[in-house]
């Protein structure tokens, strides 16, 4: 475990945290939470000891390693399994196809295994050091946006990896449902201070908003309070016979110390602008196909009509097809053969993920979203720029000096600036935080047109999706029903996870199995038999304890008859002592019997894998 105490860090003039004080507990996984710019990747940074703070420190235990997933690139090895592989510290080639099965849980193929690090994409790399965390021999994970460059597959392998870690993690990421399906505690920057509770984020969120309600209210009753004092002493300072409860009633206010009011805190809040289409289907797409090259068809023979109000999201592996078919639905593409037959009256949105980069650096925001729309003038683009939280002159700031988050929410602000009735939506939780995906998915849900989605947010896909166009392997189709009734009727069949698991085990000869047996009994013996100990002499300690509570019942019972009162007196506060003893004992057992049952079922599965 780990823990900070009176933390404080500024940037210039703006301050990220003040004094918080936190800890993480053994087993325990934590997601971190808070706005974009309020520090969480700083707080990662400040316990690695990459950022030093203004005050306070962080105490963690001698020999104790943390994994941190940083954005910077480096690589060493001349392929993809050795740079991986050396990360594994006990044990290196008796834990090669650690490696192997993270790297291919992060959506590598065994072809890839040889390859230099060097040569793959940008969001490849970024898996690679990934999967260098997830192999190394780590007390603590600080994981900061991990599914971002993940696929829907990855993603779910991802959780599956993370709900199985048996050490502590912090996590950061704009994926709420993610979050919460891993995560045990949220921790939470919020107004320069922290909170954690044991929960999911909707807890974490109830909880803040109650502390706000609760200190809005204490301001409002002592402003009150010092309003009637004010009130009493100006008419009666002058009254003789009143000093002395004016006297009184200043020295009270003198005691009422002002509490300042909070400081209003912007969340990224829009509708998507709706222009009214009054026929019952946008678009027609008939038997397109396309590919970059005739040897590599990306989709072929697609064929589905686009409601008035269908919700359909694009789901699939990364590579496949996902983006390119946007960009062929909406006409920045041609398909290689089919057609694509756009009814009149359809006003299309799109929001590339790609598309960044076609903003124009020397304009401000609020010029960038005048060029969305001939319709948009100064004044309602000034408007969007506020509704993006870009406010008062921040909408004259230039976009070269925008992050990619800030960037992501100005081409936000240029979707929504003209009315549209059928939304293309490229991946477009990525770069924004929680609070701003969560703003998002209200004003997809709210919005009365079409949405075609790519997204790989399983709380989206869950909320929004009636329809879904899959890739999966070499096919691409159209499923007609939710996300929840796909997962259901078809599944990813390559979350197969028998036949993973055997075809992972027929790969080892019988000498190899015998030894991971061996590694897998040694672990359970070391991880379970301090735990079995712990619960033995808790069980002890408890016996003697409820032993000796007997005892002072019948000699309190002896020493009344006899009217020993002094005897009883001691005895009596002996007694109290020992039953909040006892409580604190079935506390402690109550605990590490349930640690020790649920390793014991965790130990039992992994041996199964292996018979």
């Amino acid at each position: 475990m780990i823990s900070v105490e009176n933390l404080s860090k500024t940037f210039g003039d703006k301050v990220l945290f003040d004094s918080i004080s936190f800890t993480i507990g053994s087993g325990e996984k934590v997601g971190l939470v808070g706005r974009n710019g309020e520090g969480k990747t700083t707080l990662f940074r400040i316990i690695t000891g990459e950022e030093e703070p203004d005050t306070g420190r962080v105490n963690i235990p001698k020999n104790y390693k943390i994994g941190y997933l940083k954005q910077h690139l480096e690589f060493t090895k001349s392929n993809l399994l050795d740079e991986v592989y050396s990360e594994v510290e006990s044990n290196l080639e008796d834990n090669r196809w650690k490696a192997e099965k993270v790297l291919f849980g992060l959506g590598f193929t065994k072809e890839d295994l040889q390859k230099n690090p060097h040569d793959f994409s940008g969001g490849y790399q970024v898996r690679i050091n990934l999967a260098k965390v997830l192999v190394a021999d780590s007390d603590m994970l600080l994981l900061d946006e991990p599914t971002n460059y993940l696929d829907i597959l990855s993603i779910r392998w991802l959780a599956r990896f993370l709900k199985e870690w048996r050490k502590e993690f912090i996590l950061i990421t704009h994926d709420r449902g993610f979050m919460d399906e891993v995560c045990t505690h949220i921790l939470g920057i919020h107004r320069k201070k922290v909170r954690k509770i044991k929960g999911n984020t909707e807890k974490y969120y109830q909880q803040v908003a109650l502390d706000d309600e609760l200190y809005e209210k204490t301001r409002q009753n002592v402003e009150k309070r010092k309003k009637e004092i004010e009130q009493f002493i100006s008419k009666f300072r002058a009254k003789a016979r009143q000093a002395n409860l004016v006297q009184s009633r200043l020295k009270t206010l003198e005691k009422l110390e002002g509490i300042e009011q909070l400081e209003e805190i912007k969340n990224l809040k829009f509708r998507f602008s709706y222009k009214p289409f009054e026929g019952k289907n946008l678009m027609h797409v008939k038997d397109i196909s396309f590919g970059y090259s005739e040897d590599k068809i990306l989709f072929q023979n697609l064929s589905f009509t686009v409601g008035s109000k269908d919700r359909i999201c694009i789901v699939g592996p990364n590579g496949k097809g996902k983006t390119t078919l946007i960009k062929v639905l909406s006409g920045k593409l041609k398909p290689l053969q089919g057609e694509i037959v756009v009814n009149n009256g359809v006003e299309l949105g799109v929001y590339e993920q790609s598309n960044i980069s076609s903003l124009v650096d020397n304009r401000s925001i609020e010029e960038e979203i005048m060029y969305s729309a001939p319709e948009v003038d100064r004044q309602r683009a000034r408007d969007i720029a506020g509704i993006m939280m870009f406010g008062g002159d921040d909408a004259l700031k230039k976009i070269s000096v925008l992050s990619g988050g800030e960037k992501s929410r100005v081409m936000l602000g240029k979707v929504i600036a003209k009315s549209v009735n059928l939304l293309m939506l490229d991946e477009p939780t990525n770069h924004l935080d929680i609070y701003s995906t969560d703003a998002l998915l209200e004003a997809l849900l709210k919005f009365e047109g079409a949405v075609l989605m790519v997204t790989h947010n399983e709380t989206f896909l869950r909320e929004v999706a009636n329809r879904l166009i899959v890739f999966k392997k070499d096919a691409v189709f159209l499923f007609e029903g939710t996300y929840d009734e796909f997962l259901e009727k078809i599944g990813w069949d390559e979350e197969d996870f028998e036949r993973d698991r055997k075809e992972e085990k027929n790969k080892l000869s019988k000498k190899d199995i015998r030894r991971l047996k061996a590694e897998l009994i040694a672990e359970k013996s070391k991880v379970l038999n301090p735990l079995a100990r712990e619960v033995e002499e808790l069980e002890k300690a408890i016996e003697e304890s409820e032993s000796r509570k007997e005892e002072l019942n019948s000699l309190i019972l002896k020493y009344s008859v006899e009217g020993n009162f002094e005897e009883i007196a001691s005895l009596s506060k002996e007694l109290k002592n020992l039953e909040k003893n006892i409580d604190e004992l079935y506390s402690r057992y109550e605990i590490k019997l349930s640690e020790l049952e649920e390793k014991e079922i965790y130990f039992q599965k992994k041996l199964e894998q292996l018979i």
